[in-house]
């Protein structure tokens, strides 16, 4: 067993971060942002559900800090899930969980970036009213990507060593595929519901940080607020593609076109927001930080 060091992980004074799903989008803007931090920071690709593997890396690495981007969302979409149901189970329940054991073994601090979309709106929490908090429990299993992602995250705040941050819909600065905005600027129709957002530029620097101090638990990792697909969308006009145009249709309408059924909530950020001011860092709320992604992509020539 490694040396033990604050809360009984391993000694952090020179960290060393691992990022799993290391080819993945997510991972790849991690891996920047820590490269700019001349911190130290190594990629892998093991499959998490192998055990051995995932021993042999970590002991190969040594890593103090595990970022966990890895995982099965399906593609194009979440529908390719319920069809593919065991594998998702071996990656996001099987997988994570062991990730997450193989780093509690070893004293590695394992932040896992899990998701907001356990949630749907209810009598309790309609759009304009109070936000989903942390210790709430999950109330959505319309797909089975949710369904799977709500059961593993209650097993994995067991582990002491373990930070979970849920994202939902998040945005990067360019128009990368798995961006939520390059996806519904491409849908023929849209639903309009406020959604809590992860703006990547904004909230992937608080995973370093929160990682780095060693927390654990549940943070909702999103802006604070919600934020509708036409106000998005109205917004990505204003300043990225002023002749864009779309098209609504309801949730009715949509659910004829979707195999699984999709999450729709907002999260309350509180405990992220009130986190951070102790880092000194303010956390924009969600409009806020779209205009000024959109701004950045503006500012970048991307169309």
């Amino acid at each position: 067993m490694a040396a033990k060091g604050v809360n009984g992980l391993k000694d952090a004074s020179e960290k060393v971060f691992l990022i799993w799903g290391g080819e993945g989008w997510v991972a790849g803007h991690l891996k920047e942002l820590l490269q700019q931090q001349k911190q130290k920071v190594f990629t892998t690709t093991v499959r998490m559900e192998n055990r051995e593997s995932v021993m042999a890396e970590l002991e190969r690495v040594k890593p103090t800090h595990v970022l966990n981007c890895a995982g099965c969302t399906g593609r194009p979409n979440v529908d390719w899930c319920e069809d593919n149901k065991e594998q998702v189970i071996r990656s996001n329940v099987i997988g994570t969980l062991n990730l997450t054991d193989c780093c509690f073994l070893q004293n590695i601090h394992c932040t896992v970036f899990a998701t907001g979309c356990i949630y749907a709106y209810d009598k309790n929490h309609p759009p304009g009213g109070e936000g989903y908090l942390e210790a709430d429990p999950a109330n959505f299993g319309g797909s089975y990507y949710s369904a799977t992602k709500s059961k593993v995250e209650e097993l994995m705040t067991t582990y002491s060593n373990c930070l979970i941050l849920r994202l939902r819909m998040p945005v990067s600065d360019d128009l990368h595929p798995r961006s939520f905005v390059t996806k519904i600027s491409k849908y023929e129709r849209v639903v309009d519901i406020p959604n809590s957002n992860t703006i990547l530029h904004d909230l992937l620097p608080c995973a370093i940080l929160l990682a780095s101090a060693g927390d654990t638990g549940i943070y909702n990792f999103t802006n604070p607020g919600a934020i509708s697909h036409n106000q998005v969308l109205t917004l990505f006009k204003k300043h990225v593609r002023p002749d864009f145009e779309w098209k609504n249709f309801s949730e009715e309408e949509q659910s004829k076109i979707l195999k699984a059924g999709r999450s729709n909530c907002e999260l309350n950020s509180d405990k992220l927001a009130k986190r951070m001011k102790e880092f000194g860092v303010e956390v924009k709320d969600v409009h806020t930080a779209y205009d000024e992604c959109f701004q950045r992509m503006k500012a970048a020539g991307v169309k």
